[in-house]
Formats: C-alpha cells, sequence, structure tokens
C-alpha cells in the first residue's frame, strides 16, 4: 500500500511539472507568438482572455465528467490535449489555426487542472497529513524550467515549434506512463470509499460554504496576475529601473514560490492550515504595500519578493480545504473551486491596468493588497473538520493503521 501512495504521489507530482512548463512556455511566449501569426494589439486581449474562459468551462465539465469515470482518468487524457495544443500554437500558420490550438489548450487545461487538483485532495487524505504545498512547488519548478527554456529560444531567435517540439516529445510519453500509476480516491486504500459514506455520497455542495474559499481563490490569483502581468512595467516605468532589471521579478517571485511551497507542508503541519493562511495573507500584504510606496526598484524586488512567499501557500491550502470541507463530495468541490482561478487571472490584469491609467499604479498595488488582507476573515474557513476520526484533527495515516509511525 505504501509503494501504490508513493508511486501516486510521484506520478501526480510529475504531471504538476509538466504543465508548469507547458503553460509558462505559452504564456512568456505570448510576443512572439503574436508576431508570429500578425494579431494586432486590439485583437490580442481577446484571444488571451478566451483561454481562462475555456479554461472554466473545462473545469466544470470535468465536474460532470468525474461523476461517471475516475478523475486520474480525465488527467490521463487531459495532458496530452494540453501538449499537442501547445505545439499546435507554435506549428500553426493561420490565425484560424491558432484559435483552434488556444481552445484546446485552454479546454485542456481547466480539465487538467480540475482532475490533478482532485487526485491532490485524495492523495493527501489517504496520505492523513499536508502534502498539497508540494504539488503546486513542483509546478512552479515546472514554471521555472519553462521559462528559461522560452528564454533560451528567444535568445536564439529559435521557431516557437522548434523550442516546443522537444519539450513535448519529452513530456508526452512520460506523462502518458506515469500516468499508470495515479491514485484515485478509493485507490490506496479503503480510506477514500469510507470517508465517501462518512461525507455522505449524496451530501450536497452547499455553495454558501463553499464561497468563502472561492474568493479566497479569486483574491489570490488577482495578486498572482498582478505580479505577471505588472511587475516590469512597475518597475520600469514607475520605479526607474533598466529594461533587464525590470525582467528579474517575475523570476525571483517564480523561486520564492517555490521555496516558500516546498517547506510549506511542514508548517502546515507544525502550526496548522489557519496560521498558515493568515501569515502567508499578512505577508503578501506587506509586499503589496512595500510596491506601493518603494522609492527605487530594489526595494521595489524586496516587496515582490515578499508576494511569492506570501501568496504561495494560499492556493493549495484553499484546494486542501475544500476536499476537508466537503469529505463526500471533494472532486466537485475542486472543480467549482478551480473556476475562481480562471476568475482571478481575468480580472486581476485588467483591473490594476485600468486602476493604473484612472488613478496611479502605487495606488493600484494597493486594491490588490486589501483583497488579500480578506483572506483573514475567512481564514477559519481552512480549519480542520471535525470528522468521525474526532473533533477536528487530521486523521491518521493510512500507511500508520496497524503499523509504526514511520510515514511514508
Amino acid at each position: 500500500m505504501t509503494d501504490v501512495l508513493r508511486r501516486g504521489r510521484a506520478s501526480l507530482a510529475f504531471s504538476f511539472f509538466a504543465q508548469g512548463a507547458a503553460f509558462a512556455l505559452l504564456v512568456t511566449r505570448i510576443p512572439a507568438i503574436q508576431d508570429r501569426y500578425g494579431v494586432s494589439d486590439a485583437l490580442l486581449p481577446a484571444f488571451l482572455a478566451a483561454v481562462p474562459i475555456l479554461a472554466g468551462v473545462g473545469s466544470v465539465s470535468t465536474e460532470q465528467l468525474v461523476k461517471r469515470i475516475p478523475p486520474s482518468r480525465v488527467l490521463r487524457w487531459a495532458q496530452p490535449v494540453v501538449l499537442l495544443a501547445l505545439l499546435g500554437v507554435g506549428a500553426g500558420d493561420s490565425v484560424v489555426e491558432l484559435g483552434v490550438s488556444l481552445a484546446a489548450f485552454g479546454l485542456a487545461v481547466g480539465a487538467l487542472d480540475a482532475s490533478m487538483n482532485m487526485l491532490g485532495v485524495s492523495l493527501q487524505r489517504a496520505y492523513g497529513r499536508s502534502i498539497m504545498l508540494s504539488f503546486h512547488a513542483v509546478f512552479s519548478l515546472g514554471g521555472i524550467v519553462g521559462a528559461s527554456l522560452a528564454w533560451v529560444g528567444a535568445h536564439w531567435h529559435l521557431a516557437l515549434w522548434v523550442s516546443y517540439l522537444p519539450v513535448v516529445l519529452v513530456l508526452l510519453p512520460a506523462a502518458l506512463v506515469g500516468s499508470r500509476w495515479y491514485v484515485d480516491a478509493a485507490d490506496g486504500s479503503g480510506a477514500g470509499a469510507e470517508d465517501e459514506k462518512a461525507g455522505g455520497g449524496g451530501q450536497g455542495l452547499a455553495f454558501k460554504l463553499l464561497l468563502p474559499l472561492c474568493l479566497v481563490m479569486c483574491f489570490a490569483y488577482i495578486g498572482d496576475s498582478t505580479v505577471s502581468n505588472w511587475s516590469a512595467k512597475y518597475l520600469q516605468d514607475v520605479l526607474g529601473s533598466s529594461e533587464q532589471l525590470a525582467t528579474v521579478p517575475y523570476n525571483v517571485y517564480m523561486v520564492t514560490t517555490l521555496v516558500g511551497r516546498a517547506i510549506g507542508d511542514l508548517g502546515v503541519r507544525r502550526f496548522g492550515a489557519v496560521a498558515v493562511v493568515r501569515c502567508g495573507a499578512l505577508v503578501a500584504a506587506v509586499g503589496f504595500a512595500v510596491v506601493a510606496v518603494a522609492p527605487g526598484p530594489w526595494v521595489g524586488m524586496l516587496g515582490f519578493t515578499l508576494l511569492g512567499l506570501g501568496l504561495c501557500v494560499l492556493v493549495p491550502q484553499t484546494f486542501a480545504a475544500a476536499g476537508r470541507l466537503f469529505p463526500g463530495a471533494s472532486d466537485a468541490a475542486v472543480a467549482r473551486l478551480n473556476v475562481f482561478n480562471y476568475v482571478g487571472f481575468l480580472v486581476g490584469s485588467p483591473l490594476v491596468g485600468a486602476l493604473g491609467d484612472l488613478w496611479s499604479y502605487r495606488g493600484a498595488m494597493l486594491v490588490p493588497m486589501v483583497l488579500v488582507l480578506v483572506t483573514l476573515v475567512y481564514a477559519r474557513s481552512f480549519e480542520t473538520q471535525p470528522d468521525r476520526y474526532g473533533g477536528g484533527h487530521e486523521r491518521p495515516r493510512t500507511a500508520d493503521v496497524g503499523r509504526g509511525s514511520n510515514g511514508l
């Protein structure tokens, strides 16, 4: 049983890595994609907005699919579609082909994100301890690798398909092979099936109970999209940095996100999810405040560093909290919660841009700061829910039942 869970965790971690790399390769080469297809500045926002909108559709569709087939099967086929769609973006010749590839990418990404996090939540339940942050840490690592490969392609002026093809040729077969070891809710032990009964397999998913987590997810992605879309412009135009230095904040943000997620599970196990979420929200708010008042680029860089350390814990813990809140309907909860990932992504960049134009970019940075602080109001939603194992404590680790406490 231990080997089953170990293999399931490793194979799912690789899926997170592959998704991080693919997403980074797409978003970091948007200027090159625009040039290749001759997409105008007026039309580009429509293409970019279509991807998260269709991803939301894919996530909602996955909620219905997993009623009939296990999430592992959805993930097994969604990941190859994402990778092939990425290659299609790089290899197409017309705007229509670009649109078809981006549509396929968006729909598949929604299904991929939802099913990956469904499996992550169920694996964490089987482990009986926090491991969700480790999956998102691997996603961040994939993003760093993908962004680095994109830089290489841009530096050497490689055609998009030349940059994408080797990545797809490596990741696609590896993902298909690794998919053999995915672990669904009831695969690793009887725990998943028992939880389904304990939580009430027919338990209704009360959106009112899920709403606080949806808001936290949305606010976290508003903060994340602010960094990804505006950090370079802010450092260069507002804080007066060089063009070269302006590219650094997002890389620093990604590295600190990786570090924070790599150690975050230890914090959850030691101090609890509520304390970690509160700390993350406060650190992120301080980061936005530092960015807003920074007198120069290096202080601004410090603010973006704090943002990576603070925001990185919110999204993984939100998925984990949804799994605890609805133990008998965690797949549906994760699928609906995942939609607010894309809502935040859609809202964040236009919101900051509009406020920056109408008011000031320094003032605009205070808005995501306030939204992140609202997370403190909902922090109690991240408590471990009381279950049949007793008042609000984590359930025993599957591997420890009837054994020692050596863990996995």
